[in-house]
């Protein structure tokens, strides 16, 4: 495991710099040691029953949601399940499956980049559809360092497209949206 939670996390150190030619900076923007020197990366297994999935009900093996950190890399077994909505604030919104892909990770862009980049990248919201079979993934969240200051990135502002949100730690913002998603969890440092 620990083998694998190393290997993940240079795949998205990789990612990472992809995102930052992406955004017009420099390729190793977010190797800086306050920023991806020391991240806060974990790891979650998931299982998904083998319910079936009713979405005109509620009924999700994941509701829709998105990632609150920088990017999510995600390893999936054969079952298809998850879906994504290309467009989050189109009304209805458009799901489609995104087909797993043997030994490929899927990359979700997370609220934080959102943050980060003034909207320039949206973070992706997708869900589970249960199909009746079991499904297994893995989940790997990498944060910037607990101390990173999230703030507009320079090439992501202009006079006629200012800061959308205002500075603030990485720690900070992640204590923020888990209190707002679980009302009792605290990541705040004593």
């Amino acid at each position: 495991m620990q083998e694998y939670h190393r290997q993940a996390l240079e795949v998205g150190r990789k990612v990472a710099r992809i995102i930052a030619l992406a955004l017009d900076l420099d390729v190793d923007f977010f190797d800086k040691m306050e920023i991806l020197g020391d991240p806060i990366a974990s790891l979650r297994l998931l299982h998904y029953n083998g319910q079936v999935s009713d979405p005109s009900k509620g009924l999700f093996g994941a509701g829709a949601h998105s990632d609150f950190g920088l990017i999510t890399l995600l390893a999936t077994d054969d079952v298809l399940a998850l879906q994504l909505c290309k467009d989050k604030d189109a009304k209805p919104q458009k799901w489609e499956y995104v087909a797993p892909l043997k030994g490929a990770f899927i990359v979700n862009l997370g609220d934080m980049l959102e943050r980060w980049s003034n909207c320039t990248f949206k973070s992706t919201l997708h869900r589970v559809i249960g199909s009746g079979q079991d499904r297994y993934s893995i989940a790997f969240f990498v944060e910037p360092n607990g101390d990173c200051i999230v703030d507009c990135l320079p090439s992501c502002k202009s006079e006629t497209n200012p800061p959308r949100y205002p500075p603030i730690s990485c720690m900070s913002y992640m204590s923020k949206r888990y209190k707002e998603t679980h009302n009792l969890i605290s990541f705040e440092q004593h």
